[in-house]
């Protein structure tokens, strides 16, 4: 009898164990209609791409290693992608939303993308992926928050924001298409929005603590965020635990993420919350409210000051963000495995990107070579090993001189190579340059042409990984594992 007890309760044990399991890495599924409607972002009506009829589109909140099942409608008049900025696609690229790795979804069609958000902790994003559709809505908020049996550096905050801010065009995403195609550079944005609006409000109880993730969804502008009368204490960015500064204000680049916790500290009373753009001649700005709940008075006074400084200002901030190597928390590198700083790199690759015109229309070029897409997804020509899509010999793993090209360019590499990448900005502008599906080591930034010498000055003890990151017409390198 003792004997069949216990087999009882190992019996239901086990059930209790798969439940646990199941429970902690359980589905989540969602069905997704993309169509056209008409708002106005900005005050004047205009074509936008809404998502079960919202701008921005649903925001997708799970746990980690938690799946997502997502049926993609697609009722636009052109094909459509989304792409899943931020989630490692681990043996499932074609799960990601850009061209190579996934066809576009056809008018009238549907998709179902399936992934997990493995081992990962942070504030994310998706948005389309191809035609310049991200110019018109699509985007949203993908928050991904701890387990149960995961603790996090922080107290658990009083309350979650999220704050999707971007430049806005009021010219529809066709029309910019033709510009560029005609030979012209994208123009100015004509403002910036916050949550798809140019004003809005947020409530919190004064004494409270609550986290602000901010996100930029925008097409080329860099954005300085900032909250009247409160510091900023950064705790995450893209995934990555951070050493908790204070900041009065943060620079988020293009496709950028970074979470902070703000005290609702001061007199009950409303507080200016800013985005600007930075780098510009024009100043463009949105604002929202924070409102104490026991507040009776408007915000109020000048709206808080921009950084006084420029791209160096940004680079010192930068170089500020530093990995937590104590948050017991999901991370792509735990401490013990291996240490990126300890690795030899297999390969150096140094990427120049430029913005010639080529054959009249306005193209970026990376190593004097500007990619076009196959009609044959590059993975599908990979695994079946179909010839004559793509090649491995037109660009370079260093800048060029040669004159510049179009190709259906791949940069081989082997499995587990551990690769040294520079990102070369030659262009009088700020470039954001991200690496889909997968993160990287910023370990360093600096001035002028890189030349071997500036690995001396690399980070290779906290060094953030990151999907996005932004490249002035200075240099950027990074690491990561293949």
């Amino acid at each position: 009898m003792r004997n069949t007890c216990f087999l009882y309760l190992l019996h239901v044990l086990a059930l209790l164990s798969v439940s646990l399991v199941q429970a902690e890495d359980g589905y989540k599924y969602f069905t997704w209609t993309v169509s056209y409607g008409t708002l106005s972002p900005l005050g004047t009506p205009q074509q936008v791409i809404l998502i079960n009829g919202q701008f921005p589109g649903p925001q997708i909140d799970l746990v980690t290693n938690e799946n997502v099942v997502l049926n993609l409608v697609n009722k636009l008049d052109q094909p459509f992608l989304l792409t899943w900025n931020g989630i490692k696609q681990r043996k499932n690229s074609w799960q990601d939303g850009v061209l190579g790795t996934n066809c576009p979804i056809p008018p009238n069609s549907n998709y179902t993308y399936k992934f997990q958000a493995k081992d990962q902790i942070g504030t994310y994003t998706y948005f389309p992926s191809t035609q310049l559709h991200k110019a018109a809505g699509g985007f949203g908020a993908l928050n991904v928050y701890h387990r149960s049996v995961i603790s996090v550096p922080y107290a658990y905050p009083d309350g979650d924001f999220t704050f999707l801010i971007g430049d806005w065009y009021k010219t529809s995403h066709k029309a910019l298409t033709a510009s560029l195609d005609s030979g012209k550079s994208l123009a100015f944005p004509d403002g910036l929005l916050i949550n798809g609006q140019a004003h809005t409000t947020i409530n919190g109880d004064q004494g409270k603590t609550y986290m602000i993730r901010i996100s930029n969804v925008g097409m080329s502008t860099s954005i300085n965020f900032r909250i009247q009368g409160h510091a900023l204490k950064l705790v995450e960015v893209e995934g990555s635990h951070v050493i908790q500064n204070m900041y009065d204000s943060l620079d988020v680049h293009v496709g950028q993420s970074a979470a902070v916790l703000v005290t609702l500290n001061q007199s009950p009373k409303n507080y200016y919350i800013v985005a600007s753009t930075r780098f510009s001649r024009k100043i463009l700005t949105a604002t929202a409210v924070l409102h104490y709940t026991n507040s009776h008075s408007p915000a109020s006074g000048p709206l808080p000051s921009p950084p006084a400084y420029q791209y160096h200002w940004s680079l010192i901030q930068a170089r500020s963000f530093r990995w937590n190597l104590t948050a017991n928390a999901a991370r792509p590198n735990p401490q013990g495995s291996y240490h990126y700083g300890k690795i030899t790199p297999t390969k150096t690759i140094v990427l120049a990107n430029s913005a010639p015109l080529i054959n009249g229309k306005q193209r970026y070029a990376v190593n004097k070579v500007s990619f076009i897409n196959p009609n044959t997804p590059l993975k599908l020509a990979d695994y079946f090993n179909i010839p004559g899509i793509f090649s491995v010999n037109s660009i370079q793993s260093l800048p060029s001189n040669a004159p510049a090209s179009v190709a259906t360019s791949v940069l081989p590499t082997s499995l587990h190579d551990f690769i040294e990448l520079v990102f070369q900005n030659n262009e009088n502008s700020m470039q954001s340059w991200h690496l889909d599906g997968y993160d990287f080591w910023v370990v360093g930034y600096g001035f002028g042409q890189w030349i071997p010498a500036k690995r001396r000055n690399y980070n290779l003890v906290d060094a953030l990984t990151r999907h996005t990151v932004q490249v002035t017409f200075f240099y950027h390198q990074t690491r990561y594992l293949i």
